[in-house]
């Protein structure tokens, strides 16, 4: 078959060089499928890149017909199948969240508009990089040609901490948890909802809240657990989450080119236009989806309690704020 080409920016880093082997030895787009790696990373990291492109060649992958390592945005985007967007300027200590939006705002308004200009119309976009929600937002905006469902940023990594967290507490695998749902901004502010999240218990599908009988918890540790993970990881690694950031962005990839398993729906960050979930229209918001033929589509009709409508709304707010500081930076950078 024909190679597609992949973009991972921010590839000299962390979550990347988890990441990369994944996808080269294929994990995320089968094992048929060959594949060109295209490596985007700041000037400052090219020689840290070439390391990296130098132990790809060493794995001696049969999938992996070329890497190209670069730091030019138009070598990059050129007529890619899919672009991750992981790069992003990091908050530091100290930094504001504002500070940090405005440094982002420019990076996500660039590489919005190296797609719009050098990609495939049908490229898919996944956003990685912190304040992922905006951000991927931003250069969605900046890429008027791409069709804004063709942008989604992660919140798998979410999804996948509140699978884990439910499985745990029940003693089963996470496989048998499944129909968690984030709703919202990739921030503290997220709703990890397991109102309509079933659980296999001895060959049995039940609803979460009925087989762990602790709403308490369900309602207060457990929600604090899967939105404060990051910091958790951060504090006893010294390090931001990479191993599960990168196995969240391949479980994200390949439900797009795929589709979602019968029966069970994923959380992703995309568009809110259209939702039947009253948040409102032009965030990059996470919803509970499912996919088909590299298409998403909402899950409808979910009935949504108050405990809900407050959460959802809550992270809405954040979203909407987030979104006005951005376009401000961005009528202006």
């Amino acid at each position: 078959g024909e190679p597609i080409r992949v973009l991972v920016t921010g590839a000299a880093g962390q979550i990347a060089y988890s990441l990369l082997y994944s996808i080269a030895k294929g994990d995320v787009f089968g094992k048929e499928q060959p594949l060109v790696l295209v490596l985007l990373d700041i000037t400052p990291m090219m020689t840290v890149l070439e390391g990296v492109v130098m132990e790809l060649q060493d794995c001696a992958l049969p999938l992996l017909r070329e890497v190209i390592p670069t730091d030019k945005e138009e070598v990059a985007f050129k007529d890619l199948d899919i672009a991750i967007l992981v790069g992003s300027m990091p908050r530091r200590e100290g930094m504001e969240r504002k500070d940090l939006l405005k440094a982002n705002v420019k990076i996500f308004k660039s590489q919005g508009a190296a797609l719009d200009k050098y990609a495939k119309k049908s490229v898919k976009v996944v956003v990685v990089g912190n304040p992922a929600n905006t951000n991927c937002l931003i250069a969605s905006k900046s890429a008027p040609s791409i069709p804004k469902e063709n942008f989604s940023c992660l919140t798998r990594l979410d999804h996948n901490r509140a699978k884990s967290q439910i499985a745990l507490k029940l003693g089963v695998t996470a496989n048998d948890v499944k129909n968690v749902i984030i709703w919202g901004n990739h921030s503290s502010t997220q709703y990890p909802d397991v109102n309509h999240a079933k659980v296999n218990v001895k060959g049995k599908e039940v609803g979460v809240y009925e087989a762990i009988k602790d709403d308490s918890w369900l309602k207060g540790d457990f929600i604090l657990t899967v939105q404060q993970r990051g910091a958790a990881v951060i504090k006893a690694r010294k390090l931001s989450s990479a191993m599960s950031a990168a196995k969240a962005i391949c479980d994200h990839v390949r439900d797009i080119w795929f589709g979602t398993p019968a029966g069970e729906f994923v959380s992703m960050g995309v568009i809110s236009d259209g939702n039947s979930y009253g948040v409102p229209e032009d965030l990059l918001y996470s919803f509970p989806v499912v996919i088909k033929d590299k298409t998403w589509k909402f899950v409808e009709g979910l009935p949504i309690n108050d405990f809900s409508r407050e959460k959802m709304d809550l992270t809405a707010k954040e979203l909407t704020e987030e979104k006005e500081t951005a376009v401000e930076f961005l009528s202006s950078a």
